[in-house]
């Protein structure tokens, strides 16, 4: 299951088995001078099928959008054990409803995607990447807003971290922050065509912000070398959470400007009885991931967490679950961000598609009866 099957220069649209790896898939498509849409961290293990059956986000959908966009046709394995071929190759195919997007994020509750046909970008001739410190959120906010402004179509990546995260990737995985000092933390990624032009604007922007107090220090890099370094910083991160403690993760969608509020009205709630509460993540989707570390799990910390995190979320209208699923342990809480109406009728999808209920159970939906 782990066959390219086809790979158009022309349109750049890849056809694949779902047991490929996403990495090994990028470095296939780099040497006919594409990339995957698709960026994460587990990259050297995760597999395209999984990639969509969850509908994985990463670090490249500022830039090239969600799988629901680029993923053009599927291949699908049903409960009854038929297979549905909507392995299209087509941008634009109107004949009926939309199939494939059933089955991207369903968690492989509805079927088992067994091929996908992907929409691939070129490669950047030019990637730079900053690295900078904020002395605030509202920074952190302000800073992105003038990034989107000034650098425009060459934009591939805003994320942020807190000063906590860069603490444990220090302490435990021992890596170094050339840039220290500041309470957060933001990565900006550019990706073009024309590396004077691309440069150009970064230059324009960096002063911009470094003048006007958004950002109090920071650093770039061109090479390669350094690029993967700097990157190493953000994606490395839940590794060093692991080595904390025991971790309580979640992964939220909030109006950007509300994105730090949760972080903050957690750590206090939780004073002492947690180790660590840090967030970071996808700032240019929304995306917060909030991670809390105690020495070891603790079922009177897990209920002064649930809730109340979910019930934050619902407040200010965000999803508690951005781009990691649902599976089984958040499932009780669908309702947090979907109204009951939604809930009945996705049920209604799964018993019909899987009537015995053997397609990945217990998982992703609460039980209907």
């Amino acid at each position: 299951m782990s066959q390219i099957i086809s790979f158009d220069k022309v349109s750049g649209i890849l056809v694949c088995q779902a047991g490929c790896i996403l990495e090994n898939l990028n470095q296939y498509l780099e040497e006919k001078g594409f990339i995957m849409p698709l960026d994460l961290g587990a990259k050297g293990s995760c597999h395209i099928g999984g990639n969509v059956a969850t509908n994985a986000g990463g670090l490249r959908l500022l830039r090239y959008g969600s799988l629901r966009g680029t993923v053009l046709g599927l291949e699908v394995v049903l409960a009854d054990g038929s297979v549905l071929d909507c392995l299209a190759s087509l941008r634009k195919d109107n004949t009926g409803y939309d199939l494939k997007q059933l089955f991207i994020g369903s968690e492989g509750t509805l079927g088992v995607i067994t091929a996908v046909s992907i929409l691939c970008p070129q490669k950047p001739k030019a990637v730079n990447l900053a690295f900078l410190g904020c002395q605030s959120f509202t920074q952190v906010l302000k800073t992105f807003t003038t990034c989107r402004a000034m650098l425009g179509e060459i934009l591939s990546a805003y994320e942020f971290m807190d000063d906590k995260c860069m603490e444990l990737v220090k302490r435990h995985l021992k890596l170094s922050n050339p840039v220290t000092g500041s309470p957060f933390y933001v990565l900006i990624e550019t990706s073009g065509s024309n590396s004077t032009h691309d440069e150009e604007k970064l230059n324009n922007f960096l002063e911009k912000v470094m003048i006007s107090g958004l950002v109090t220090d920071g650093t770039v890099a061109t090479d390669e070398k350094k690029i993967k370094m700097l990157w190493s910083l953000r994606e490395r991160i839940t590794e060093a959470l692991t080595h904390d403690g025991y971790v309580y993760k979640y992964d939220i969608s909030l109006p950007v400007g509300k994105l730090y509020d949760l972080v903050t009205d957690t750590r206090a709630r939780l004073g002492q009885c947690a180790k660590n509460v840090v967030g970071y993540g996808h700032l240019g989707d929304g995306n917060l991931h909030l991670n809390i570390t105690a020495e070891s799990y603790s079922h009177s910390l897990l209920d002064a967490i649930e809730p109340f995190v979910y019930e934050w979320t619902a407040r200010c209208n965000g999803s508690i679950s951005a781009e990691h699923g649902l599976g089984f342990k958040k499932k009780c809480f669908i309702q947090y961000s979907r109204p009951k109406e939604a809930v009945f009728l996705m049920q209604r999808f799964k018993a019909m598609l899987d009537p015995k209920g053997i397609l990945n159970p217990y998982k992703t939906l609460p039980s209907s009866s």
